[in-house]
């Protein structure tokens, strides 16, 4: 029997878990690094303990210590969410070997699928349709070079353990290889413990569908239709649907009945999700099987009616699967988007700091879930995934699903550091994706081709007058309680957003009118402020412009005020009359972009370099970071070593500029 359950996970899947066995009468138990202290999950379960130190290694990959809490605690059955210890089958022997119910497959399913090389030798021998690609023992760079020259370019170089991205990576050419092995080598290394490595050709232009599948101890198993993540960046997702808008029935049946047997051939039990890539002739080629719940698992939820993590549990406890295949319809059409702490208008960069501003019930409509697992005034850390929470949306068809995912983009804004919400909007209101031709590169290539969707949007004309009026408002309420005086006289305002400033000259009146001028800019109007909640903070703002009422959400983090439209964070700051030395653009010093970990040290002191050479990488967020020399010179000095934390804009490498002829 299973009465109290430990969720061996964090962040947004352990607050869903808890959610469901909270539904289902069963108590829970949390476990947590000292980053994550504060984080929601920990305070929502019944009982939480400390694992250890930040860094997954020291708490969330320890095994040992998740089952000794587990004994502590007196819980019976672990679930492993996603991530860190899901699919690694020593821990789920472990469990099993302690007495412990592991809600997932057994340890030996596992150890089958999670070996990419081996699973795909046995869909090979099932005669299930698989890509090219090289799965042998051996190792050796030489090995590896000829087996790339024998399939052609592109390929991609990927770890037979894991998933997630990790130990991926994308090769064009032959002159790229070594550094794509030893990287995906030393990122699996650090993820999963385990170096080893396949190749595989690419599938170009090519479609990622995946079809879930669930299995009980009966000998029963069944497929719920599949999902869509073509639209990923760096081989990571960021756009899931179900259904695929390029699946016909006959192909989900025939993908469906390839994806049971598969799991049937191993003895599966729980929750799976077996990937495929759809080449543009709509053949269909198997990649992999994840044994655990995806990411992305909440979209077959808002189709099928089905909670997937219920069944995971139940399935745990000895029941059987509730439905038969016959019986499973599907419903509309759902679409998930991953919200990102990362910066998609700099590659992509991750992004860490303390969230000023999230409240994401305002979006919270029928037919809009919101997975998280952050809070307003938490911090997010360089220690975990990048992703903080997901939309997920469900409509009718696939234009309401699409309507109705841009305006919960819109409502539920993630305030405090960058992140990827504006860019997700576009993403879905793309003719690309409108149109269901995205391929799982097409992202990447519009970043190299710096298509406009990649451009960073620049902040509107009505959001600098918002931006205006707020300020000129505070300034004149300030002025008032010194000066005590019943109005302000117009004064000069200059305001700076990204890399454009603004002189304006404003003119607070009465009633929340405020003028607002700039000859240069043709800016010639009139804002009402109608009103502005929650205080000092701020929140959303009604205001009156060419006689049309709106709101808008206007919050200051600090002297900043951040107005959102249309999904768009804009930072609007007064210019500070001291001159500010822009170190980040100082080609005498190469700047960690975000707080991480250094992951690798090219140079030394004394080393001549040349424009564009790599110098450090650092590691944040399962994303690798280079640091490149900006101009040809000598290392002056190198401030840290492989494996030292670093701050965001902390110096790595001193160099000494070398003069140009």
């Amino acid at each position: 029997m299973i009465n109290k359950i430990l969720i061996a996970n964090r962040g947004e899947i352990a607050c869903r878990v808890i959610r469901t066995a909270r539904k289902l009468g069963y108590r829970t138990v949390a476990v947590y690094s000292q980053a994550d202290a504060h984080a929601p999950h920990v305070g929502l379960a019944d009982e939480a303990v400390c694992l250890g130190g930040a860094p997954a290694s020291e708490s969330y990959l320890r095994g040992d210590r998740i089952i000794e809490v587990a004994r502590q605690t007196g819980a019976d059955a672990i679930h492993p969410g996603y991530g860190f210890l899901s699919e690694n089958a020593g821990f789920a022997q472990a469990c099993v070997d302690a007495g412990l119910i592991f809600i997932g497959p057994p340890a030996q399913a596992i150890r089958v699928m999670g070996d990419k090389a081996g699973a795909k030798a046995r869909m090979i021998e099932a005669r299930v349709p698989t890509a090219p690609g090289y799965l042998g023992e051996d190792q050796s760079e030489e090995r590896l070079h000829a087996e790339a020259e024998r399939l052609g370019y592109p390929l991609l170089v990927k770890a037979v353990s894991g998933g997630g991205g990790r130990g991926m990576r994308l090769v064009h050419h032959a002159s790229e290889l070594s550094l794509a092995l030893s990287g995906a080598r030393r990122e699996a290394l650090s993820a999963f413990g385990d170096g080893t490595l396949m190749l595989e050709r690419l599938i170009l232009n090519g479609r990622h569908i995946e079809i879930q599948v669930f299995a009980d101890a009966h000998g029963h198993a069944v497929y719920i239709g599949e999902r869509d993540c073509t639209s990923q960046r760096r081989r990571q997702k960021v756009i899931e649907e179900a259904p695929s808008p390029v699946v016909s029935p006959e192909m989900r049946a025939s993908m469906g009945r390839d994806a049971v047997a598969a799991a049937l051939a191993v003895g599966y039990r729980g929750a799976g999700t077996v990937e495929f890539i759809v080449d543009d002739g709509l053949n269909y080629y198997f990649l992999e099987m994840n044994t655990r719940l995806q990411v992305e698992h909440p979209v077959t939820e808002m189709i099928s009616g089905f909670d997937l993590v219920e069944w995971q549990l139940r399935v745990a406890a000895g029941q059987p699967l509730p439905v038969k295949q016959e019986d499973i319809r599907l419903h509309g059409h759902a679409i998930e988007a991953r919200l990102y702490a990362e910066d998609p208008y700099a590659g992509f960069a991750p992004q860490t700091g303390r969230i000023a501003w999230w409240r994401p019930g305002r979006a919270l409509y029928d037919g809009v879930r919101i997975d998280d697992g952050i809070c307003e005034g938490g911090e997010v850390t360089p220690f975990y995934d990048a992703m903080v929470a997901k939309v997920i949306v469900h409509g009718r068809d696939r234009d309401d699903a699409i309507r109705r995912l841009m305006a919960a983009l819109e409502d539920a804004p993630l305030l405090g550091l960058n992140n990827n919400a504006r860019f997700l909007r576009d993403l879905v209101d793309h003719e690309d994706f409108r149109q269901a031709t995205m391929t799982t590169t097409l992202i990447d290539q519009w970043a190299e081709q710096q298509e406009p969707i990649m451009l960073r949007p620049v902040a509107p004309r009505e959001a600098l007058l918002v931006a205006a009026a707020v300020h000129a408002s505070r300034q004149a309420a300030a002025a008032e309680r010194i000066l005590r005086s019943a109005s302000v006289a117009g004064f000069d305002l200059k305001l700076e957003t990204g890399a454009s400033r603004h002189a304006l000259r404003v003119m607070p009146g009465a009633r929340g009118v405020v003028h607002i001028q700039c000859s240069a800019e043709g800016i010639d109007a009139t804002v009402t402020l109608l009103s502005h909640e929650d205080g000092e903070q701020g929140g959303e703002l009604r205001y009156e412009l060419d006689g049309v009422r709106k709101r808008v959400l206007a919050v200051w983090v600090g002297e900043a005020l951040h107005v959102v439209m249309q999904a768009a964070t804009h930072v609007f700051t007064e210019v500070s009359p001291w001159p500010q030395q822009d170190q980040a653009n100082d080609p005498r010093r190469a700047l960690s972009p975000v707080a991480g970990v250094i992951a690798q040290v090219l140079v030394k002191e004394g080393d001549a370099v040349e424009a564009g050479q790599q110098l450090v990488s650092v590691e944040a967020m399962k994303m690798e970071m280079w640091l490149c020399a900006q101009a040809p010179g000598v290392v002056k000095a190198v401030l840290g070593s492989t494996g030292d934390q670093v701050q965001a804009q902390a110096v790595i490498v001193e160099l000494e500029l070398r003069e140009q002829p």
